[in-house]
């Protein structure tokens, strides 16, 4: 049987594998009160010294159930026996529409996790995940249907958060607390036939190593351990392609969907994850959300879907990301002379007029355009694009449909909002930084000129 200084070496072993800790960290415990959790504490303070820790107890109360105040006065009398410090977060049942209770609790208790790491300078939060846990998760993922990244199960490292028992059996477990002679509170909703996981435990776990294999459940952890690999050696080969593939465009990044089919199967997916993630949605993908990331890929229309707080847009080719929605244009006048600032745009537009001068030569650039000023109406605004506008592109035989103007143009969908139309009365005298209508053009009778620059407001040069 093994002894208390073997177990502590063996969950040192893990978590020098893993690069949990590197010694001296100041370590937030999640301490439930059950076995695991009051293993996982009385364990790093056995390393404690051997690693140069300081550690600092958390017990998050949901008042879910009618024990959840015992429990919180448990956590509270084991901290004082072992001299470390506890803290009881009370949270509030908030779940948000169409999630379940167990969801939200765990949302809730990783966000106290985290804000708490924060507030005590923590770099590390411990969390009492065994290997009994690992085998149930990757069982669980495989009866859903998940794919490698499902079945990799309960990562040993992600981000702060570390599983130092991520290795040992349960077994091992309840014979280390018992032989210490040390107690825990059970909680009994763990028994709760209703919930699947625990229908996997007691039930499904128990009748494969009866009947199949007496170490289900470390076949199931090297199996998830596998699957681990192969999502790592994915990640690897898809930062790459982001930074290959991927540019920066108006807020967000665009990538080629063509070169997306093109890379090796489950890659393009992974590329659009590690896209989200740095766009700032961290969240595991449900399974709905792996399915769009695919669609968006291969879709043959254009549109646009939302997963977290990023939307995924698609016109021909091109697919954005961006951490928010298109803001339309609004309607301003223009002073003349005088500037225009346009913040959705991303642009300031400047207006001043002269006079015809023998060495003036038309502005070629698009960001700069001139009209014969005496051929103009006096109003000048600027606006976004509507239902219905209808342009002139100078040199054109006659009006189309700014729409199939900017569609030729090739101009995304996601930019054609914001992208500011200049107005001479009620006519489209320039598409800023695309084309110039036909309206006023410069001739050798003009006399006064008006002259308008769009100026990129971050100073650097204009969109494309």
């Amino acid at each position: 049987m093994i002894t208390g200084t073997e177990f502590a070496d063996k969950v040192q072993d893990t978590i020098r594998r893993h690069g949990m800790l590197a010694g001296g960290e100041t370590v937030l415990v999640g301490v439930s009160g059950g076995a695991d959790s009051v293993a996982l504490l009385h364990t790093l303070l056995a390393l404690q010294q051997r690693l140069g820790l300081i550690l600092h107890v958390l017990h998050v109360n949901h008042g879910l159930r009618p024990e959840a105040d015992s429990e919180a006065v448990f956590v509270e009398g084991l901290g004082r026996r072992w001299n470390v410090p506890v803290t009881v977060e009370q949270v509030h049942v908030v779940a948000l529409p169409g999630e379940s209770v167990e969801a939200w609790a765990r949302r809730q208790r990783y966000a106290a996790f985290a804000q708490w790491a924060q507030a005590l300078g923590a770099s590390r939060v411990a969390l009492g995940h065994t290997a009994d846990d690992q085998a149930e998760t990757v069982l669980m993922r495989l009866l859903e249907g998940a794919g490698p990244r499902g079945l990799a199960g309960i990562p040993p490292v992600r981000g702060a958060f570390i599983r130092p028992l991520i290795e040992i059996r349960r077994r091992e477990i309840l014979a280390l607390l018992l032989r210490a002679g040390l107690t825990w509170v059970e909680d009994p909703s763990n028994r709760d036939p209703k919930f699947l996981r625990n229908r996997i435990r007691h039930d499904l776990l128990p009748f494969l190593a009866a009947s199949y294999n007496p170490e289900i459940v470390l076949a199931l952890c090297r199996a998830g351990a596998l699957a681990r690999g192969l999502v790592r050696d994915q990640e690897h080969v898809a930062a790459a392609e982001l930074e290959r593939l991927a540019e920066a465009e108006d807020g967000g990044l665009a990538l080629s969907r063509a070169r997306l089919r093109a890379l090796p199967g489950g890659i393009a997916e992974e590329v659009l994850r590690r896209a989200l993630h740095r766009l700032g949605e961290r969240r595991p993908l449900r399974a709905w959300a792996v399915r769009a990331l695919q669609r968006s890929v291969e879709a043959p229309s254009p549109g646009s879907i939302k997963v977290g707080r990023v939307w995924l847009e698609i016109s021909g080719d091109r697919l954005r990301l961006s951490p928010g929605t298109t803001e339309s244009l609004a309607h301003a006048m223009l002073p003349v002379p005088g500037s225009l600032v346009l913040p959705v745009a991303g642009l300031r537009l400047e207006a001043r007029g002269l006079d015809r001068l023998e060495s003036y030569t038309p502005p070629s650039d698009p960001w700069t355009v001139a009209f014969d000023r005496d051929q103009l109406p006096q109003a000048w605004s600027v606006r976004g694009r509507r239902a219905g506008d209808r342009f002139h592109p100078f040199g054109a035989p006659g009006a189309k449909r700014l729409k199939a103007f900017l569609i030729d143009a090739k101009i995304p969908r996601w930019r054609r909002d914001r992208l500011p139309l200049l107005l001479a009365g009620d006519e489209i005298a320039w598409v800023v930084g695309y084309r110039r209508g036909a309206l006023a053009p410069i001739t050798a009778a003009t006399r006064r000129i008006l002259e308008v620059r769009a100026i990129p407001l971050g100073g650097g040069a204009g969109p494309e």
